[in-house]
């Protein structure tokens, strides 16, 4: 995985960059990757839902707009904007959206996923064709 040659964002950039999944309703851009983290930021629209999951990644973020309902592990909690987590790795973790309001989030992964990046690359491809 190459690491990202641009060193600072701006949200708006962030937003522009994004790839949509129009079944999931869910944009999600990889901001940066370096040589031990990743930078991920993602729009879930209503209906959207941030499944309950689990990856061998390490994930903290930070809600930037909206309400969730978040599970990690055995908590759960309504957070809003400012409001962070943790996930460590292979502990399950989700939510779902509070209100009509979309939810954004920025999520630092370490090590990298390339399984996010894939999928942000082939979506991006789609809408190419």
């Amino acid at each position: 995985m190459a690491m990202t040659a641009t060193r600072i964002f701006t949200g708006r950039e962030a937003a522009d960059g994004a790839a949509f999944d129009r079944g999931r309703h869910i944009h999600t851009n990889v901001v940066a990757t370096g040589e031990h983290l990743q930078l991920v930021w993602a729009r879930y629209e209503p209906p959207a839902r941030y499944s309950m999951h689990t990856h061998p990644h390490e994930q903290f973020s930070v809600l930037l707009q909206g309400r969730l309902r978040l599970t990690v592990g055995g908590e759960v909690r309504e957070i809003g904007p400012g409001d962070m987590w943790h996930a460590p790795p292979n502990v399950p973790h989700g939510g779902e959206i509070v209100g009509e309001e979309a939810v954004v989030f920025i999520g630092i992964y370490g090590p990298p996923s390339g399984t996010i990046l894939d999928c942000v690359e082939r979506l991006r491809s789609a809408a190419d064709l």
